[in-house]
């Protein structure tokens, strides 16, 4: 790829800004700052210019603006990538944020998303005919971005992962043209999409097929932290067991005021089970009944309307973050030891969470060959440090850290790209699979040969004659 410009020049700015239909943006400005805001405190880049593209044309426009600038060009969803790949520094922003609309087809079941629509704006659409689709489990996420990463949410046991109900998506590609890709046209690149991320185009629209979800229950039961153990062994034998409907994770969190937490209880350090459940609050009552008895300091089981659940799990944005994840195919005894150890030396007070996620289900029997080989893992387990001040930097990378190094003996080596930032090339490959990157590159090289879209968890155009690193295994 040529050396790119630091910065957009004052003819092309004007030039762009008199061919598009949205505002664009510039240093300076009124709106500019909040405009290059993202989740991720720690985020400080500085674009060009930032596009609010508020249709296709404007998409196509400011890819060939970038690309005659030999302008860094990057794509902002709803700008939850932890490494703030939604940005660039010097170059030009397509900020899709504008085009977040979602319609419904109830008696075909999908719904038509834009790219860059959130979670909380596909699940408010779906709610009202008691339809739904695997989301992320933030509702601020941006769905392009998550389905595309493979999308793995609280759903994904009943439903499959966000990519196995991808139906078809529309993009703009780095020549400016408009491609349909589905199962039958483009179905390579459609395969691609299925995990690929955001490097073989711009996703203006993605169809998703939903399902019925008339009822919907949400638990968290808070214990004291020195039970933790007990609590996670209790938990991964009622998983071993679970019907599909049942989700959740251990959290370890520092709770916030609620109206069913004991004053005494907030911020300090917990031992969380959240509980989801494809079901009424009977159902997840049932099948809560072994944690319950264990005497929990703050029990909460409950109906509520999926979208509300998405809603009330939230991540607070503007902090400081860093996070990881490794992904197991058992949860041995010695394991959970440390893992429950390792809370103890995560930053409290703060939003931070260490969690371990099940998988399993609908995503484990899938068949489909898809570049989203961890979805066939047992357990994730995710540390999110989540943080204020500057000074604690250190502390917080540390502990991600060493979270990741207590799974060394039981970890399978594969990713969730989404869950992490940017942690070097072997990383990437292990997030697809070394067959699957390959396959991809050669995807890449047709759509994107130049690597236009790079501000990913990037796949390099196979004429390149770049090797991609082979990943460790375990």
């Amino acid at each position: 790829m040529a050396q790119l410009k630091a910065a957009m020049s004052d003819t092309a700015l004007e030039a762009l800004r008199s061919r598009l239909t949205g505002p664009v943006l510039t240093p300076g400005g009124p709106e500019y700052e909040d405009a290059r805001t993202v989740f991720n405190g720690m985020i400080d880049l500085h674009p060009s210019a930032i596009a609010e593209c508020a249709s296709v044309d404007d998409v196509r426009r400011c890819v060939e603006c970038a690309r005659e600038e030999d302008l860094e060009l990057s794509v902002r969803g709803g700008g939850h990538s932890v490494a703030g790949m939604g940005l660039t520094d010097g170059g030009l922003v397509i900020d899709l944020r504008r085009m977040h609309s979602v319609t419904v087809d109830p008696e075909a079941m999908e719904a038509r998303v834009g790219g860059g629509a959130l979670m909380r704006d596909l699940d408010a659409t779906t709610a009202p005919f008691g339809l739904a689709t695997t989301g992320g489990r933030v509702s601020t996420t941006g769905v392009a971005g998550f389905a595309l990463g493979g999308g793995s949410g609280w759903l994904e046991r009943k439903f499959g992962l966000a990519c196995d109900n991808l139906l078809n998506v529309d993009l703009v590609t780095a020549e400016g043209d408009r491609v349909h890709a589905s199962a039958g046209e483009n179905p390579e690149l459609f395969w691609a999409l299925h995990g690929g991320g955001g490097n073989f185009g711009v996703a203006t629209q993605l169809a998703f097929r939903l399902h019925p979800l008339p009822r919907f229950s949400l638990g968290l039961l808070l214990f004291h932290p020195d039970t933790g153990p007990g609590v996670v062994r209790v938990y991964r034998n009622l998983m071993d067991e679970a019907p599909d409907e049942l989700g959740g994770g251990v959290i370890y969190l520092v709770p916030q005021p609620e109206p069913f937490i004991p004053d005494e209880l907030v911020g300090t350090l917990m031992c969380a089970v959240v509980l989801t459940c494809v079901g009424d609050e009977r159902m997840l009552r049932d099948l809560a009944a072994p944690l319950s008895r264990m005497g929990a300091e703050a029990e909460l089981l409950t109906d509520m309307p999926y979208a509300e659940a998405q809603k009330a799990l939230d991540d607070p944005p503007g902090y400081r973050n860093y996070w990881s994840v490794e992904h197991l195919n058992s949860l041995p005894d010695e394991f959970i030891e440390r893992f429950c150890a390792r809370a103890h030396q995560m930053l409290v007070p703060s939003p931070t969470q260490h969690v371990l996620f099940p998988f399993g289900g609908a995503m484990d029997r899938s068949k489909a060959d898809y570049p989203v080989p961890w979805r066939h893992a047992a357990w994730a387990v995710h540390p999110l440090a989540m943080w204020e001040d500057p000074a604690d930097d250190h502390h917080a990378r540390d502990w991600v850290h060493d979270v990741r190094e207590d799974t060394e003996p039981w970890r399978t080596g594969d990713v969730y790209l989404n869950f992490v930032g940017d942690e070097g090339s072997e990383r990437v490959v292990a997030g697809r699979g070394l067959d699957n990157h390959q396959r991809l590159a050669e995807v890449k090289r047709e759509f994107d040969p130049d690597n236009v879209f790079h501000r990913n968890h990037n796949i390099w155009p196979a004429h390149t004659g770049y090797q991609p690193p082979k990943p460790r295994s375990g």
